[in-house]
């Protein structure tokens, strides 16, 4: 499997259908998360438990790969996540609603592991479209 093939079975089969017990297949021991211009330390359990927290918030989650690019050992992928929301987020009460996201998630793959993860969610614009939040008077 090529590294735009992993990340694709990675997102699509493993975290949209919660096998947690599988992420270790995928995830380095050593991964971090990049956040700007810093690697944050999270390793295999960060991850682990990184996709058991947005369970909690989206027990439905899926998701789907719309585009990829790959560059040397990274993969950009475009991605369309659905999920209703359920759970408690950033402490904004669950609204039952169906939500629809895009994303873009970077993975830099080194011996078919991912060893760095970043990317960005329009979760914002998603909860402002479909009234979750709104501008206070």
């Amino acid at each position: 499997m090529d590294k735009k093939e992993m990340i694709k079975n990675f997102y699509e089969n493993i975290v949209s259908n919660n096998l947690i017990d599988e992420i270790d297949q995928y995830v380095s021991v050593d991964c971090t998360a990049r956040n700007g211009d810093k690697n944050i330390p999270i390793g295999l359990a960060g991850m682990k438990q990184h996709v058991i927290d947005v369970r909690k918030t989206y027990p439905d989650l899926k998701i789907r790969i719309v585009r990829q690019h790959i560059d040397n050992d990274f993969v950009i992928s475009e991605i369309i996540m659905e999920a209703t929301h359920l759970g408690e987020w950033l402490g904004i009460k669950p609204s039952g609603k169906k939500l629809v996201f895009t994303a873009v998630n970077i993975d830099r793959i080194i011996d078919n592991k991912i060893v760095e993860h970043g990317g960005a969610a329009n979760t914002f614009d998603t909860f402002w479209a479909e009234g979750i939040i709104q501008a206070r008077p």
